[in-house]
């Protein structure tokens, strides 16, 4: 053996020096080259060769520059040839004016090379390259290179060093292999190689093939041997020699037992699910290493049939445990979570609940295979195996065998992964990891309620399923399934509702400069409810701001509060005082519940609550009727903060007791908070609380409507949250004095012609062009129709904000009607005229008689159309 490893050594040596030699001499040639293209190059391209090689005496010129080229390059020549290859200089004299050998055909069509020249007078590596003229046509050639001897003599000086390298490295590798040798010799114990073999060969067999574990511990109580048995018995996983016994995984009696100095006989000790017969002996006691050995025999055999017992016992368990686990929320995602949670550790290792997307998003699920999934939930130790994480997409592989299963509705097993070969698929990195991470077998069951496929759980342990767990993963699936279609279906209502309700909220608050205005609306956790609020735009620059709150929860709830909107609005339109609008909206409520005799069995209208209130931004007057709501807050230019005392009354549909309409002047930059009870009540806190937090945290100057939103919910929002939360802030702004005019006209037909010229001096002075002519014809209607058909006295008001509004106003009740006069008819085309004209036209009436108004916006606040 020493011999041929010597033999071995020298020929490694031997073609590593050849291959050292060969490079070097390579690496010196390619140096060569570059060092004669370098300066054949620079010699060329010098500005003064080309006109040296056109002048008389080209020889004088170049020699000397040639010449101290070569000597600072490193080359052995430089020679500059003319187009027929005549040297005009070169490193020997004697050589000038003969023709250099070589065919130089490739540098006359300019080209630039490096060739192995061979011939008179040395061999040598050059370098070819021609000179240009000024005109770009080439007028010479100039040749640099180094003799092959040179090169030559570089490498002999290398040799030595490389020889002596070479001999170095076979006398080191020489005597390792006899420290080797002999270090073998003294383990062997002077046995030759057929003995050792034989040896080995014997050991291995007895020591995989017996069916007795057998561990090897050092005198550190690290692992140096463990067979096939002792890993299957202690589940152990590979790559463990080496490591401590305390981090092997083992059952805590076996740790103590191999950490101890006690000898043990026949001692039974459990160990993942089985009892294991341990004999423990250290090898120190007769001279031998230090060290231990211990021996494993699996002894649950007499014990196969209590096994069976309490493995149904505990199937019986893991079943009840599971109806009373699974189910306990309407959540689709948290049901699949609970199925995990039952199943991991007491029935698999690992499971993954993957459903149908329409399924999670609360839908109906189609019918056939589908083409993905969702991943709801993965549990298990081993998380490395969730090549796809919760909430991903999950591809179905339609060669899979688990797809067998989605596709009949039958659950399927996998006794043995790592011997089937079905069940992977096209996903080979995810079979690499569910066999890397130890797991066996494989039960993938359906989830299939009332008839429809919604998803499939699978269960993965590192031991084996037997035929019997079948049935314990379908009574799990089955009951998580139903489950699961319930959350579905609480999924489909709520999301209905929901969509309902935000479909019923006004989507975009109206342009109008009465108020600067911002809103949060918030679902309670347990479903949408009746809360709701509006800002509604009134003639004369006013604005209604409304927010109400509904009884109940769901869909009713939500179509309830939509109905309240719709009257809401209906009454707004007819321009009635917030206690007349609430009353209006009393009786339509109480009629409402009497005409429904399902109302006891949904979501009865009565009770519902609301706030009314009416700015004025002219006057800065607010009137306000409530219908038992929580009272607004007014927060004042100063950031001092108080509750409006609005007179509460009863909720809507409880009484016919009168609504009472509260009146308050509120300065520029006064904040209206308006509300319901979720954000101030609760089963936590009573309602003087949270009114006294929501004042608090409304103190202050200096912040915008979206702010104040902001903070409030920040600071007030409960957790959990009950009930539905409505919250609207309005910033009141007051119209400027210089865009209010207002003129007492005479009960008398010549008062017109006087009014409307007041009129159009005022709408001139405010910079109105374009509109001009059309305010006018309203102005002349309106002014008429009051003088011929109203009472004195008669106003007439104009408001220029977005909108250039005519009022006229008189003590008569007798409401203006529109009509189509018909042909010959002298008048009763005034109204219809005004309509034309208009954006929006109406009569209010108030306590002294109606107001009449014309609303025109204004060519410069329309937007372009689309």
């Amino acid at each position: 053996m020493f011999a041929l490893q010597c033999l071995i050594i020298v020929l490694l040596v031997t073609g590593g020096a050849v291959a050292l030699v060969w490079q070097t001499r390579t690496a010196n040639l390619h140096r060569a080259e570059d060092r004669s293209m370098a300066s054949a190059v620079a010699v060329a391209q010098h500005p003064d060769t080309a006109k040296s090689l056109l002048s008389s005496d080209p020889t004088s010129a170049l020699q000397p520059v040639a010449e101290r080229m070569r000597e600072s390059v490193g080359v052995d020549f430089i020679a500059v040839l003319n187009r027929d290859g005549i040297r005009y200089t070169d490193a020997v004299p004697d050589l000038i004016g003969q023709r250099a050998a070589g065919n130089f055909g490739r540098a006359l069509r300019g080209l630039s090379y490096t060739e192995h020249f061979s011939g008179a007078p040395q061999d040598a590596v050059r370098a070819v390259v021609p000179v240009r003229g000024p005109d770009g046509e080439v007028v010479g050639i100039v040749t640099a290179g180094v003799e092959v001897t040179t090169v030559s003599a570089t490498l002999n000086r290398e040799v030595p060093l490389l020889m002596a390298g070479a001999a170095g490295a076979f006398l080191l590798a020489t005597a390792a292999a006899g420290g080797v040798g002999r270090r073998l010799s003294r383990q062997t114990g002077g046995l030759g190689p057929v003995e050792v073999t034989r040896m080995y060969e014997h050991h291995d067999a007895v020591l995989h093939t017996v069916r007795e574990g057998v561990l090897v511990t050092d005198r550190d109580r690290r692992l140096i041997l463990a067979n096939d048995e002792a890993r299957r018995l202690l589940a152990l996983p590979e790559g463990v020699e080496g490591r401590h016994i305390d981090d092997l995984g083992l059952e805590h009696s076996i740790r103590n037992l191999l950490a101890s100095d006690f000898e043990a006989v026949d001692e039974v000790h459990p160990a993942g699910g089985r009892l294991l017969s341990v004999n423990h002996r250290h090898t120190s006691r007769d001279g031998g290493p230090p060290g231990a050995v211990t021996t494993f025999r699996d002894a649950t055999e007499l014990r196969a049939l209590a096994g069976r017992v309490e493995a149904t016992s505990q199937r019986l368990e893991m079943i009840y445990d599971a109806s009373a686990r699974i189910g306990n929320t309407l959540d689709v995602t948290r049901t699949a979570e609970e199925l995990a949670e039952v199943a991991v550790p007491r029935f698999a290792d690992v499971v993954s609940v993957d459903l149908l997307d329409p399924v999670v998003a609360g839908e109906e699920p189609p019918a056939g295979v589908p083409r993905v999934l969702r991943r709801a939930a993965f549990r298990g130790a081993a998380q490395e195996l969730a090549v796809h994480p919760v909430g991903s997409e999950v591809p179905v592989d339609p060669t899979a065998l688990q797809t067998q299963g989605l596709r009949d509705g039958k659950a399927v097993l996998v006794p043995d992964l790592a011997a089937a070969s079905d069940w992977r698929g096209m996903n080979p990195v995810f079979a690499e990891r569910v066999l890397g991470a130890g797991l066996g077998s494989l039960i993938a069951v359906p989830m299939r309620a009332r008839g429809t496929v919604l998803g499939i759980a699978s269960f993965w342990r590192r031991g084996e399923f037997h035929p019997d767990d079948v049935s314990s993963a379908e009574e799990l699936v089955a009951r998580a399934a139903v489950c699961v279609d319930n959350a579905r279906r609480y999924t489909r209502e709520h999301a209905l509702a929901f969509a309902l309700q935000r479909s019923l909220l006004p989507a975009e608050l109206p342009e109008q400069n009465a108020v600067y205005a911002a809103y949060r609306y918030l679902p309670a956790e347990a479903g949408v409810g009746g809360d709701w609020f509006d800002v509604i735009a009134l003639p004369g620059a006013r604005v209604a701001l409304v927010v109400g709150d509904v009884v109940g929860h769901g869909l009713q709830a939500a179509a309830t509060m939509g109905r309240l909107r719709t009257a809401v609005h209906n009454f707004a339109a007819l321009d009635l005082p917030p206690d007349e609008l609430i009353t209006y909206l009393d009786e339509l409520v109480t009629r409402l519940d009497q005409d429904d005799p399902a109302a006891s069995e949904t979501a009865p209208v009565t009770g519902a609550t609301m706030l009314y209130a009416v700015h004025d931004p002219t006057t800065g007057r607010c009137h306000m009727a409530c219908a038992g709501h929580p009272p607004p807050a007014r927060v004042h230019p100063d950031g001092t903060v108080d509750l409006v005392p609005v007179p509460p009354n009863l909720p809507l549909g409880l009484g016919n007791s009168p609504f009472e309409t509260y009146t308050v002047d509120l300065a520029d930059e006064t904040r209206l908070v308006l509300y319901t009870d979720g954000l101030v009540e609760s089963r936590e806190q009573a309602i003087d609380t949270g009114l006294d937090r929501l004042t608090a945290v409304l103190a202050g100057t200096g912040r915008s409507c979206e702010q104040t939103c902001t903070e409030v919910i920040d600071a007030l929002l409960p957790s959990p949250q009950q009930d539905d939360i409505a919250l609207l802030v309005a910033a009141t702004r007051r119209l400027a004095p210089d865009r209010v005019a207002q003129w007492d006209v005479t009960d008398d037909p010549a008062a017109v012609a006087p009014a409307r010229a007041a009129c159009m001096r005022q709408m001139t002075a405010w910079g109105i062009g374009d509109d001009l002519f059309a305010a006018e014809l309203i102005l002349s209607e309106l002014i008429t129709n009051a003088i011929r058909y109203g009472d004195p006295p008669i106003t007439v008001r104009l408001l220029y904000d977005r909108y250039l509004t005519c009022e006229v106003s008189d003590t008569s009740h007798n409401a203006p009607h529109l009509r189509h006069a018909a042909t010959l008819d002298e008048g009763g085309r005034g109204l219809f005229l005004i309509a034309q004209l208009a954006d929006r036209w109406g009569t209010r009436y108030t306590p002294d008689g109606k107001t009449v108004w014309a609303e025109q916006l204004l060519t410069v606040n329309r937007r372009p159309s689309s």
